[in-house]
């Protein structure tokens, strides 16, 4: 293959000497070895760049460095899939928060966490990472980082294409991108062997190659315990990739797969015989050496990253403010609060500090003084965005109980007008303007409509935001785009309630006609940005470790 980069470095598979041979017991204690903490620094850093936000107490060149090699994966995605999206907006680029140590992210996820690495939320105006801290490494990346990087290949698949993957493909993918290291000279290597799934594919249940292309077998027949799902994925996927007898095919299933053939009929089609593709696959996972992609700085260029030190009263609220941007209840809320208004007591005319307040007093469920930090914050820096959030979503939670609905929405709706002139394709007003029509009770305008689609365009990986926009299309009777905005709710496999609703509301939509309108405007899913009362919940990958 000719494409101008090197695809055929050959590397090491899982298993080298056999299914277990001496380095395979080698890597299975390495995988499960404790790493040591990264130094601790007194300041936090903020890195900007386009496609991210980083924020550590770590040393201002290893914030940066981390930040210039999570830019080169983005560009080393672009690169391979040909996928040219635009640049995000400023807000709806990934902030990632590097926390701590792996106890301290556990600790930010609650029950359930006993093997979590690190977990990414995303929500329009608002997507978070939270990982260990930062660990720059030009060697094996840490499995934090690879989770990073896996959640990171799902946030650019979802946005670069509106059609559903199959399950397997969508993991497949995300485990193949991750599975990269970012030598010291600049160049990318992406679909290595994925040495954090070795134990995995060895120890775990082992799924079949028909299961995987026809999920509704899967799910019949998966035991209760943990499988090798996510190994056989990748496997398969990198088989795909590289495999000459079947070069093309994997770009030919995924595109009968985008026109509507069903999944196994597709892979039926593009395959043929799945148990012949089985054997393959056996075949593959059993030679000694395997290609992956070895890309040079210049086909992943990227742009500046700039990093500053945080303030002395930012270095006392980061923490605050990532437990409050993680999500919070209302009592948990209440157990922050003291301290972030001590932290403001001894910073008065610290803006960012103030904002941090003003998301807690909002999240404590105290309006007015939320608005008043928020306030200040403003009078002081009228920059800072997230003041404008939480005024304008105390003053929405005020308007819901106001004799006088149509001007407390109003007034509500002047934090979000002004944050969309600070920043015009900031998902939050758009949002919020629709909204302002819907808990009035009133018919949204044209503009309102357009506005909510809009939100949806810019942030395509909230799936909350898609399946209200698709409600929304449904009411005027534009079923093609409704359709277009849940398929990939309804792939979701993670998607909970929200892809069973989905489900639902596709089956309904079976031979209707367009033009016909089902439902009224007024069911809303309220955007989880929003409603901070309710913490979000890791996505199932992050919690295999």
């Amino acid at each position: 293959m000719d494409h101008g980069y090197s695809p055929a470095r050959a590397l090491p598979l899982l298993f080298p000497r056999g299914k277990m041979g001496g380095s395979m017991r080698y890597l299975v204690a390495f995988l499960f070895a404790v790493s040591a903490s990264s130094p601790v620094f007194a300041h936090w850093h903020e890195a900007q760049s386009e496609h991210f936000v980083v924020y550590a107490d770590d040393s201002a060149d290893d914030v940066k460095k981390f930040a210039e090699m999570l830019e080169r994966y983005h560009s080393a995605l672009g690169f391979l899939t040909r996928r040219d999206i635009p640049s995000p907006s400023p807000s709806n680029r990934v902030t990632i928060f590097a926390v701590g140590n792996e106890r301290d992210v556990r600790k930010l996820v609650g029950e359930n966490a006993s093997n979590v690495a690190g977990f990414y939320i995303p929500r329009a105006g608002g997507s978070r990472a939270f990982v260990p801290d930062v660990r720059v490494s030009h060697g094996d990346p840490h499995f934090s980082f690879i989770v990073l990087l896996h959640e990171y290949a799902h946030h650019f698949l979802i946005g670069s294409s509106r059609y559903a993957m199959p399950n397997w493909l969508s993991e497949g993918a995300a485990e193949f991108f991750a599975s990269s290291r970012f030598p010291r000279d600049g160049s990318v290597q992406i679909g290595r062997p994925a040495y954090h799934r070795a134990a995995e594919l060895y120890y775990a249940a082992d799924v079949r190659v028909e299961e995987l292309l026809d999920h509704e077998l899967y799910e019949q027949n998966r035991g209760k315990g943990y499988d090798a799902f996510y190994g056989r994925a990748w496997a398969l996927y990198h088989y795909l990739t590289f495999s000459e007898e079947r070069g093309g095919q994997l770009a030919e299933y995924w595109r009968v797969i985008a026109e509507g053939t069903p999944a196994r009929a597709a892979a039926e089609q593009v395959f043929g015989d799945l148990d012949k593709l089985e054997r393959e696959l056996d075949s593959y996972l059993r030679q000694r050496r395997i290609h992956t992609f070895n890309l040079k700085p210049e086909l992943v260029p990227i742009g500046t990253v700039t990093v500053r030190r945080l303030s002395e009263g930012m270095d006392e609220a980061m923490p605050l403010r990532i437990r409050s941007q993680r999500g919070v209840s209302r009592e948990q809320a209440l157990e922050l609060l003291p301290d972030a208004r001590k932290v403001a007591a001894r910073y008065p005319n610290d803006a960012d500090v103030l904002a941090v307040l003003a998301e807690a007093e909002h999240d404590a469920g105290n309006d007015a003084e939320a608005i008043a930090a928020a306030d200040r914050a403003i009078a002081i820096d009228p920059t800072v965005e997230n003041a404008y959030v939480q005024k304008g979503l105390s003053l929405f939670r005020i308007a819901s109980e106001a004799d006088d609905p149509d001007a407390a929405y109003a007034a509500a709706m002047v934090p979000f007008s002004k944050l969309n002139k600070l920043e015009n394709d900031h998902p939050l007003p758009l949002i919020y303007y629709y909204r302002s029509f819907l808990e009035r009770g009133e018919m949204p305008t044209e503009t309102a409509k357009h506005a909510l689609e809009r939100a949806a365009e810019l942030a395509p990986f909230d799936r909350d935001l898609a399946l209200n926009a698709a409600i929304m299309q449904i009411s005027e009777g534009k079923i093609g785009l409704a359709r277009y905005n849940l398929k990939p709710v309804a792939a979701d496999p993670h998607g909970g309630g929200m892809a069973d609703q989905a489900r639902a509301l596709l089956a309904k939509l079976e031979g209707v006609d367009e033009g016909t309108a089902l439902l009224g405007g007024e069911l809303w899913s309220e955007p989880e940005i929003a409603a901070s009362d309710t913490p979000a919940e890791p996505t199932e990958e992050t919690l295999r470790n």
